[in-house]
């Protein structure tokens, strides 16, 4: 172990980081309605802490910044001329962890750059975008590790307290590294993110293009708490996959032998474009300092979600952002954000 660990989300943050949306493949005729969602989304975080955010480049930053103007004071945000090849920092971020202060320890807090290859290969060119995490960690002036392995943020879930959860659908996939058996796969978690129970759930939501991101599914809300969504229909095409996943968290014990409680989340109504369901799923929702940006998709179980998470996170305000627009880039909130923990000291 090397005396670092991830932090749980709902730890304090020294600021949220987003790679604005522009790649019009993405977004098509809906990125302006997505950009306007993520203004109230930046909005709402930036009352508790910095925002950062990646712009392609001077033009693309005035035009950010027209679109913040009267929402956000100009100096709870900083936009970064990091230019990438698409939104989707959760994934193509650095990893941030830290470890406790002391002599000789080092610096408490460290950027992790492992590879990303956009899912598998999938949406090439990813090279902007794999640049990121070394452009971040330089702008912080912190330390940054080079790990000779694909992983994305939205694929690990993490309590801050030694057990991650994660899907066999994703860090399997020989789409992500092929020469690494499932027990290297863990003994790199092991071994970067400080924990030491890893929890393998089994496949993602239908229309989900990660092959299954945790971040979808299943979110900590408390050291011993998580929500997991659940489909009650029987014949829609997410009920097996989600059963299965609840049915497995049933059974885990944390490492001091307590049960894991879960909370059950619903999913909201089925969403297309086209022929293509979309991944909409309250489960990508974000922890900011002193808000939950929380994905709904006006359909009844919005309010549903939006209390269960009201309950789980008493000192935050749920703030409820209508994201069918911003779901036909295949992610919504979580997805598009990546915290910075603030250092210990």
């Amino acid at each position: 172990m090397t005396g670092y660990r991830m932090p749980a989300e709902w730890s304090p943050h020294q600021a949220t980081w987003f790679s604005w949306p522009h790649n019009p493949d993405t977004w098509t005729e809906y990125l302006p309605a997505v950009e306007r969602i993520l203004a109230e989304a930046v909005a709402a975080l930036a009352k508790g802490e910095l925002v950062r955010i990646n712009v392609r480049d001077s033009g693309h930053g005035y035009h950010v910044q027209k679109l913040l103007a009267g929402k956000v004071s100009p100096d709870r945000v900083v936009l970064h001329q990091f230019p990438t090849n698409d939104s989707w920092c959760r994934d193509h971020g650095a990893i941030f962890v830290t470890r406790p202060a002391g002599p000789d320890k080092g610096p408490t807090l460290k950027a992790l750059d492992f590879e990303y290859n956009a899912w598998g290969g999938k949406y090439p060119p990813f090279d902007l975008d794999n640049a990121i995490p070394q452009r971040m960690a330089a702008e912080l002036g912190l330390p940054c590790e080079s790990i000779p392995m694909v992983l994305e943020g939205g694929s690990i879930e993490v309590n801050g307290r030694g057990t991650l959860l994660t899907t066999e659908q994703c860090l399997l996939n020989p789409n992500r590294n092929p020469a690494l058996s499932r027990e290297q796969i863990e003994a790199h978690l092991r071994e970067l993110l400080g924990v030491t129970q890893i929890v393998w759930l089994g496949d993602g939501i239908v229309g989900d293009d990660t092959d299954g991101h945790i971040d979808d599914l299943t979110r900590f809300v408390a050291e011993d708490l998580v929500v997991t969504v659940v489909e009650q229909d029987p014949a829609d095409e997410n009920h097996a996959a989600l059963k299965e996943n609840r049915e497995r968290l049933a059974g885990v014990r944390l490492p001091d032998g307590r049960p894991l409680r879960v909370l059950e989340l619903p999913m909201p109504a089925p969403l297309y474009r086209g022929s293509q369901r979309l991944p909409a799923s309250y489960a990508n929702f974000y922890v900011g300092n002193r808000v939950v940006l929380l994905p709904t998709f006006n359909c009844p179980a919005d309010e549903e979600a939006a209390a269960i998470l009201a309950r789980c996170f008493p000192g935050r305000k749920i703030v409820s952002l209508d994201c069918r627009d911003v779901v036909v880039g295949l992610g919504t909130f979580h997805c598009l954000t990546q915290q910075v923990p603030v250092a210990p000291e």
